[in-house]
């Protein structure tokens, strides 16, 4: 059984849409939708915003259901020039860019767990990249003419890459400097993805994440997010999974 998480109802709206043999299991302010979608079996839910709350939807859903693998969806902001809006980044490495322990540890370092990143599982996000490249080549079937202009979408790349996470809107050019001086392979920001990851990382549960590109995490980060996660986030996740599952 696949576990599917985002941050937002919005992102997962069109995968919800397909779920058969639903059923509706309420737990700590969390509603988990459990069924099949296309011929797999998954449980969707979404954690709400930062940290402690993915943490804790992770912790419950491993607890409660009979999980073979984590997928977290949703959208990022871009910290890097080559990434742009509409771009799918599948996480290698994921960074707290806001863990600072020091002097007892150092800086990002997790106490405890000797770690500053968690790694993805590396099987797993190379077939969710060959999933988003089927995607990309039935783009139009998902993603309208009219949204992807509406977003300044253009020729959509996929990469694999470094995402660092945190409990704060990164939204201006010295929070990004911050995090690109001292984080330099992390391409782009969220506020969930490695709170997700360390749980995964203990409970021995494997661990992907796939983010789509809403913004450059700048002073021009305005765009409707909402409106952004329920056309296009959650159409590309329900086209890159819809061929993911076709792989597992």
């Amino acid at each position: 059984m696949i576990g599917i998480i985002s941050a937002m109802q919005e992102e997962i709206q069109a995968l919800h849409k397909f779920l058969k043999n639903e059923k509706i299991i309420h737990k700590g302010m969390r509603t988990y939708y459990h069924g099949t979608i296309f011929n797999q079996e998954i449980v969707l839910v979404f954690s709400r915003w930062g940290k402690v709350a993915s943490a804790t939807t992770v912790t419950q859903l491993i607890n409660d259901f009979d999980i073979d693998e984590i997928i977290f969806t949703g959208v990022a902001g871009s910290i890097h020039e080559k990434i742009n809006i509409g771009d799918i980044v599948i996480g290698k490495n994921l960074f707290q860019h806001d863990m600072n322990a020091s002097p007892l540890v150092a800086p990002y370092e997790i106490p405890l767990l000797n770690k500053k990143y968690f790694e993805t599982d590396h099987i797993k996000r190379n077939l969710l990249k060959k999933a988003s490249h089927s995607f990309l080549s039935d783009f139009e079937y998902f993603i309208q003419k009219s949204q992807a202009k509406e977003f300044n979408i253009k020729n959509p790349t996929i990469f694999i890459e470094d995402i660092a996470s945190g409990d704060q809107f990164i939204s201006n050019k010295q929070q990004i400097q911050n995090i690109s001086n001292n984080l330099p392979s992390v391409v782009c920001v969220e506020m969930e993805g490695a709170a997700v990851a360390q749980v995964c990382y203990e409970y021995h549960i494997p661990f992907s994440i796939i983010r789509t590109i809403s913004d450059k995490a700048n002073d021009n980060s305005h765009i409707d997010f909402p409106k952004f996660a329920n056309q296009i986030a959650s159409n590309y996740a329900l086209g890159i999974l819809k061929n993911y599952f076709e792989l597992v």
